[in-house]
């Protein structure tokens, strides 16, 4: 960890930072649970449990006054007609938000507060979003064929709540209609 100020390239193309602390791999069978269409998760699972998406964090103390960032990798995919997405979460302080910024791709970041209100905002290179304090959130990768890369940045102490998100998945879920996102009601909801 860096004791003085710092800063980092990313890898054209990849957007992969030149430099982090930490790598994180997360398989489908990490969602378990989330996709609506559990024979089509479980099938791909049992033909290989590709990757889903990848994380490259630059860690700082979890600490009031550091800020955390990375970037987030999500491959392309679908499981039914449900598009590609991260697990989710929850700042453990609710109290915290986050920052985005879309690097490559186009995706969408569905979110959520505990009291019922939903948004989703679609992200493509260039376009920021501040996810406010105490609303879960999800990146969903909305392209047949490309990354959905994203440039993250959150309060040190925020920690992250998955299992919330676990146990009663998102209220919203982005499908494939007639070749175009669409936002609908998840029905296996129940929180």
């Amino acid at each position: 960890m860096k004791t003085i100020p710092f800063s980092f390239d990313l890898t054209p193309g990849t957007f992969i930072p030149t430099a982090y602390d930490n790598y994180i791999r997360r398989q489908y069978s990490a969602l378990k649970g989330q996709y609506l269409d559990k024979a089509a998760h479980e099938a791909i699972i049992a033909a290989g449990d590709p990757l889903s998406y990848e994380v490259y964090e630059i860690r700082r103390p979890e600490l009031t006054g550091e800020i955390l960032h990375g970037i987030s990798i999500l491959h392309p995919g679908k499981v039914g007609d449900e598009y590609a997405m991260t697990k989710g979460h929850f700042h453990t302080v609710r109290d915290t938000g986050e920052v985005y910024m879309c690097l490559k791709g186009t995706g969408a970041m569905v979110m959520e507060t505990e009291a019922g209100e939903t948004a989703v905002e679609f992200l493509v290179p260039g376009r920021v979003l501040y996810v406010l304090p105490n609303w879960a959130h999800r990146s969903v990768n909305l392209s047949a064929d490309e990354d959905f890369v994203i440039f993250f940045a959150y309060p040190g102490h925020s920690g992250h709540d998955y299992s919330t998100i676990e146990k009663y998945g998102f209220r919203k879920l982005l499908v494939e209609r007639d070749g175009q996102p669409t936002i609908i009601d998840n029905p296996r909801w129940g929180g």
